[in-house]
């Protein structure tokens, strides 16, 4: 990687990158400390959609990781987006939490159960057989479907949790309609972030633990990866992919003198 330009913007994944179930990776604080002195445009990225940026402040603030609201990409955030590209005051009937609401709320959406133009569905702790069952009646009523990300799994101190990906699955089995994906691997979320902070894949690095949402999404950008080894992904599992990261490291902390 020796002909890549410099590095002027980090984009950096949270879960495993920065945090691990509600506690900080030793060295997150520093990376982020050094990212704001440096002046570099950074984001910190969650295919969550369960929460908003504010709440998303609030809690890393809570750890002592001081990230600004205009710093945390959300896939809610990228989903709300898209949709405001592609179809500007439309309607949607909504599965999810405040994240996702906010963010569709912000962008002029509509949110409806009586003829809408997508159904989406985010990341909720509370899926109920009733939402679920409207949500398949009107994709087989012409809703399109959009889905916040495509995680099957989320972690809990208790273990793993269903995420979006399962219940996206369910609606599919039920509709024979496959939903689009916003969030990672989804190239659309890096390149929608990329724009906000008005920075080009060439000189900017994703971070992340995952070799198949965040590596791969930086890779299909065209942005240097870094794999960190504190969250899902381990060294022996890397060469199970067809694809390589930029580079490998222990955690955060290895990379906050290259800042």
């Amino acid at each position: 990687m020796s002909n890549r330009k410099p590095i002027e913007s980090w984009l950096t994944d949270m879960d495993g990158v920065l945090i691990h179930e509600g506690t900080p990776i030793p060295g997150a604080d520093a990376f982020i400390k050094r990212l704001r002195e440096s002046g570099k445009p950074f984001l910190v990225l969650t295919n969550n959609s369960i929460y908003t940026p504010r709440d998303l402040h609030a809690r890393l603030n809570r750890m002592g990781l001081e990230v600004p609201v205009e710093s945390i990409w959300t896939s809610a955030l990228a989903t709300a987006r898209f949709l405001d590209e592609q179809r500007p005051g439309g309607t949607a009937y909504v599965i999810g939490e405040a994240g996702l609401t906010t963010a569709l709320h912000d962008i002029g959406y509509i949110l409806t159960d009586v003829e809408p133009d997508y159904v989406v569905l985010g990341e909720t702790r509370t899926y109920s057989f009733e939402a679920l069952t409207k949500a398949i009646r009107l994709i087989n009523g012409g809703a399109r479907f959009i889905a916040t990300n495509p995680d099957e799994t989320g972690p809990s101190p208790e273990g793993v949790l269903p995420a979006t990906g399962s219940v996206a699955a369910l609606i599919t089995k039920a509709t024979g309609k496959d939903p689009y994906f916003v969030g990672k691997p989804n190239p659309l979320m890096m390149r929608a972030g990329l724009n906000v902070i008005g920075a080009h894949s060439e000189t900017s690095a994703m971070i992340g633990d995952r070799m198949d949402t965040d590596v791969l999404a930086g890779l299909e950008v065209g942005m240097t990866t870094m794999l960190v080894l504190t969250g899902l992904t381990k060294l022996p599992d890397i060469d199970r992919y067809p694809f390589r990261p930029s580079r490998v490291v222990n955690s955060i902390a290895d990379l906050v003198e290259e800042i």
